[in-house]
């Protein structure tokens, strides 16, 4: 059956795409046979690639089974596995799940529990979670509310609870050395004066991706910053929340992106690769002392309809086992090592590239005007737009944003599978050189080029 000739859908905007016909592996076809290198992985989703066999066969035999039961009514089998699973992957001490269908939902159900959490130990009055800018933390209004993302955020600020933003780590912005484990203390500290200013008897939370997702194009945290973040917060009775919706799941070349830094969160929330594209899920994982706070008061005043889905959570244990029987974390590292230098020396060719940035293959590239003063290139260019459809119609995916309050700073994310080799970082390359190129060939000047 082919699709109507006129479209019923709409999203973020009028443009179109072609129609997707297949996908496999690190390829996707459209319905006139054109391929494509996921070179993103959607939205840094299809972390294990796209039609895994094993994986589409334990959903199969789900199928056969049960597509729903509300969790109300029945517990599944797939959804204790997957928690049980999830908790042995967790850090120490966070063993209780709560699963849901996405990375909004998965923050919303943060919030709120730590929330009820305060109000069962008698500290009402915490109630302000706070987080960076830039950040993004979902779209539903209390996950924008935690964003610092000016073009999505404002239009519905009169409709938000406001609450108290820092600056995210760029050291690369500021001219100082992200090795230093003082860069990070400078940041970190930032925190402690905020919660200071809100008064410390407020503050219930602080909400920070261990290495960034869209809104700071893979950001990785300077040395000392997560140690420090944790160490402030726990001085101040502050809950630590990670959000792991884009660096879960083994990107980072580590399941949980805080490994990197051997921090301990009380709260995480993981999604996207969670499930690798093949279902909707995604799950809080809290510590079971804060769970128990809540349980022991009346329980958890929260839930979505399918919340623990059997035929999703199916899909987690799969992908989760895939993940393990290919190495892919390991893989993923050691790709990504690969890639990263690769995008040093695409750097090398191309003026117009300002920074290169990120861990495993949850990597970006930043644009600049003047490689000098890293000064961005002007709004009005669009480049953040154009360089995704040049390389879009050369047949490589990538995404993109803008670093800087979301109205400047074109990066591109660059995240395949996990399962990509050598041969395909070459591809991803070659696409992104030629793409560069043409973008440069359209740009009314050239970027200056570096002392």
């Amino acid at each position: 059956m082919s699709a109507p000739t006129t479209s019923h859908l709409f999203y973020q905007n009028r443009q179109g795409r072609p129609m997707l016909d297949q996908a496999r592996g690190v390829y996707m076809w459209d319905v006139d046979g054109k391929r494509y290198l996921d070179g993103s992985s959607g939205a840094m989703v299809c972390n294990i690639g796209h039609s895994n066999p094993r994986v589409l066969e334990a959903m199969r035999q789900q199928m056969d089974k049960a597509t729903f039961g509300y969790r109300l009514h029945f517990e599944t089998e797939p959804a204790e596995r997957l928690a049980a699973r999830t908790a042995e992957l967790a850090p120490s001490g966070l063993d209780k799940v709560f699963f849901v269908s996405g990375g909004s939902e998965a923050v919303e159900s943060a919030i709120k529990l730590a929330r009820q959490n305060a109000i069962a130990t008698g500290e009402a009055q915490r109630y302000k979670v706070i987080s960076r800018e830039p950040s993004y933390h979902g779209c539903t209004l209390g996950a924008l509310a935690l964003t610092g993302y000016a073009p999505l955020t404002a239009p519905f600020a009169p409709m938000m609870q406001p609450m108290p933003k820092i600056p995210a780590p760029r050291a690369y912005l500021d001219g100082l050395d992200a090795a230093d484990p003082a860069t990070g203390h400078h940041y970190a500290d930032m925190l402690e004066a905020r919660i200071l200013e809100e008064g410390p008897e407020t503050v219930l939370a602080f909400i920070v991706e261990p290495v960034g997702g869209a809104s700071t194009g893979a950001l990785v945290p300077p040395a000392g910053y997560m140690p420090r973040i944790r160490e402030i917060c726990s001085r101040y009775g502050v809950l630590l929340i990670h959000d792991e919706v884009m660096s879960g799941g083994g990107r980072t070349g580590r399941f949980f992106a805080a490994e990197h830094f051997d921090v301990v969160p009380d709260i995480l929330v993981i999604s996207k690769g969670f499930a690798a594209g093949y279902a909707p899920l995604g799950a809080m994982v809290a510590h079971t002392s804060i769970v128990g706070n809540v349980m022991n008061t009346g329980g958890f005043l929260h839930g979505f309809t399918y919340a623990g889905n059997p035929l999703a959570c199916s899909a987690g244990l799969a992908v989760l086992a895939e993940i393990e029987r290919q190495e892919m974390c390991a893989n993923a590292a050691r790709i990504g090592q690969i890639l990263k230098l690769e995008l040093h020396k695409l750097m090398d060719r191309h003026e117009l590239i300002g920074d290169v940035r990120g861990e495993g293959l949850l990597l970006a590239f930043e644009l600049v005007a003047d490689r000098n003063t890293l000064a961005p290139l002007p709004e009005d260019w669009g480049a953040f737009n154009r360089l995704v459809d040049i390389a879009y119609a050369n047949g490589l995916i990538i995404y993109s944003r803008r670093t800087r309050g979301g109205y400047a700073g074109d990066h591109f994310l660059i995240a395949p599978p996990m399962i990509c080799n050598e041969d395909h970082v070459a591809e991803i390359v070659a696409g992104l050189d030629r793409s560069l190129k043409q973008l440069e060939a359209e740009l009314p000047c050239k970027p200056a080029k570096a002392n």
